[in-house]
């Protein structure tokens, strides 16, 4: 019996009891007993046997969400900032470590007092509440107070990808609408190359210090110098900031197009934040490892925010080193550290040293740990306990796994699916769209049937609603309708997941027009656009496949172009000069044509599916050679090297 006629079953039971009782004709023992043989004749006995496995994690979980919405009801009465909870961290704890980075160590009044100074400059130099300035530099405690000294003043920092190059720089700077481009000396030679493509309204701003020479851009300011004369007491706004107000941009590839500039307000920030610090059951204590990118939203809210206003440690690294990651645990003394599933795969491709096994780690958080190695990881590094966890950047969605269950990103209570507002729905596989009932509502997953993770749109609820992107256009792009009943709404994650008996969720796929390669979502509509122009508009798909032992897909693209005629050299370069690394295509194969759907969009689904494999595909097939920035002819030698694992992508 399926569980809607169970619930109607026992519905209509307890009507009839309920009325029978009232008319005196048995007792309330009788009608509970014939309540529970109902229960258990329509799947109780299977609904035992997972109350038994489930009940006392949800129990554990529903206490510290619990906890979590009373600090959130909290916050959103008394109309906190992120700024106002920084500030009384600083309070409690002025004199103790913020922020560890190679041989700096900032207090939380040091790095308070930074983020003052940043806030009075930018208001001297104009900048009001409300305007944009973005962020491209590598990490250090000045990005960190940076972006909350912006905040301060109002102005919202956009964190841009420091892997980005000419036309998707360009692209991200427009987007934000930014009126002020603070980079690091590092990043000096990349932002001279788009520097006359600027709006001519953004002003330049450099910061850090490089041993490599860098090239001088004209009309840029040297930022950390007018820093030392700025005041370092707080800032004066005349309007207070408040718990619904935008905090900062973050870019995410979503599902569709180019990079957008996702809106995370203050409230979402808070609850990501306070959220980690309850469910991982930090301490004031610890020190945080975070060794990813601070662009990303698990380097810069979920990591080094959680830190900063729970009042831990952090420890930032400029770039992440797998040869450094455990040298590094044991320097700073790391308690907890975080993680994305490439950097776990590298750690584990690094030679056994005895320092793999000198940190005190207890616990490491992130996502994409593959469940193929997460049992050898957490051995081999003598790991307690490993917390993976799934969200996108700008979803209202978010689950985490607190129990350690190999594999899983999370879970959603099985008997009690509607008190956590999110689930799987069908998808049709060839063009992504929900599959509808008779009715016109999406039908939602079965366990072990796999689908798309969307968030349920709770009005008037802060930190369930979708705050959409800085462009407006994009946002209705996510927004799927008729979900349970007629005029519910809920976000689209884009994402694939599977669910099990025992409510654990396990993540699958992405859908859309992006993949994740190298720990990075690639846009497919970027990668085609760079490739039509350098091959003079020849139709090109872009999309992810699967590679033997490595995380997430490698970028394939298929041309419309004879192999004969083909300029491979061309198409490096221009891949190489326009794109990061992550986002070039490793394979290339040569197509007679692509077909598209009724709405003019590739059909990938079969390209996917045959990926390089040389027994399905008998078009010519290239690879990408990294190293030489070249592409070479795909035999059958290099394709067995390839698939055995036998060279490092």
């Amino acid at each position: 019996m399926g569980r809607t006629a169970a619930v109607r079953t026992v519905a209509a039971v307890t009507s009839s009891a309920a009325a029978w009782l009232l008319l005196g004709g048995i007792t309330a023992g009788q009608v509970l007993a014939l309540l529970l043989a109902v229960w258990i004749s329509t799947g109780g006995w299977r609904t035992l046997r997972i109350a038994s496995r489930t009940l006392p994690r949800d129990l554990r979980a529903a206490v510290r969400f619990g906890y979590i919405l009373f600090q959130m009801k909290r916050y959103e009465r008394n109309n906190y900032s992120v700024i106002d909870l920084f500030s009384q961290t600083v309070k409690a704890r002025p004199e103790k470590t913020a922020i560890l980075f190679e041989q700096q160590r900032w207090t939380f009044k040091e790095l308070d007092e930074y983020t003052n100074r940043v806030g009075n400059y930018f208001l001297s130099r104009g900048l009001v509440r409300g305007d944009c300035a973005a962020i491209f530099m590598e990490n250090r405690p000045e990005y960190c107070g940076l972006w909350l000294g912006l905040v301060k003043i109002g102005v919202i920092p956009a964190l841009i990808n420091y892997n980005l190059k000419r036309a998707p720089l360009l692209h991200c700077v427009r987007a934000s609408s930014c009126k002020a481009l603070i980079y690091g000396k590092e990043l000096s030679e990349v932002v001279s190359e788009v520097q006359d493509e600027l709006p001519s309204d953004v002003k330049l701003y450099c910061s850090g210090d490089t041993s490599e020479p860098v090239v001088k851009l004209a009309g840029s300011v040297d930022l950390d110098g007018a820093l030392i004369t700025s005041p370092p007491s707080p800032p004066m706004l005349s309007d207070r900031l408040g718990f619904n107000d935008k905090l900062v941009y973050i870019y995410t590839s979503g599902t569709t197009g180019m990079p957008k500039a996702a809106i995370i307000k203050h409230s979402r920030a808070i609850t990501t934040a306070a959220g980690m610090f309850v469910c991982l059951r930090l301490r004031v204590s610890d020190v945080l490892y975070n060794p990813l990118p601070l662009f990303h939203t698990s380097g810069a809210l979920v990591g080094s925010l959680t830190a900063l206003l729970g009042g831990c440690s952090l420890v930032l690294r400029r770039k992440f080193s797998a040869s450094n990651f455990w040298p590094d645990c044991v320097r700073y003394g790391a308690t907890v550290s975080q993680y994305i599933g490439e950097t776990c795969r590298y750690l584990l491709n690094q030679p056994e040293k005895p320092v793999d096994k000198m940190h005190q780690v207890r616990m490491m958080f992130g996502n994409g740990l593959r469940p193929q190695i997460w049992s050898d990881f957490q051995k081999r590094f003598n790991v307690p306990l490993i917390c993976e966890f799934y969200g996108s950047t700008e979803g209202n969605a978010n689950v985490i796994n607190m129990e350690g269950r190999p594999g899983a990103v999370g879970f959603v209570p099985p008997l009690f699916p509607g008190v956590y507002p999110c689930l799987l729905i069908r998808v049709n596989e060839n063009t992504g769209e929900p599959v509808r009932d008779a009715g016109g509502l999406c039908v939602p997953c079965q366990p072990g049937e796999p689908g798309e993770f969307v968030g349920m749109m709770v009005r008037g609820n802060s930190t369930r609603d979708f705050h959409g992107y800085a462009d407006k256009s994009s946002t209705e792009k996510k927004i799927v309708t008729d979900i349970k009943k007629k005029g519910d709404r809920a976000f689209r994650s884009g994402d694939i997941l599977v669910q099990d008996e025992d409510g654990y969720l396990y993540f699958m796929d992405r859908t859309g027009d992006t993949y994740r390669w190298k720990g990075e979502n690639v846009s497919t509509t970027e990668v085609e656009g760079v490739i039509q122009r350098a091959l003079d508009s020849s139709l090109a798909a872009v999309y992810g496949v699967s590679v033997p032992g490595a995380e997430g897909r490698a970028g394939m693209a298929a041309l419309v172009t004879p192999p004969g005629q083909l300029d491979l050299h061309a198409l490096a370069a221009a891949l190489e000069q326009q794109l990061p690394a992550y986002a070039r295509p490793l394979f290339l194969r040569c197509v007679k044509q692509l077909d598209m759907t009724g709405t003019y969009k590739f059909k990938k689904v079969d390209l996917q599916r045959e990926g390089f494999d040389l027994d399905k595909v008998s078009d010519a097939m290239y690879f990408l050679d990294v190293k030489q920035n070249k592409y070479m002819p795909l035999t059958r030698d290099l394709y067995s090297t390839i698939v055995n694992g036998n060279l490092r992508l």
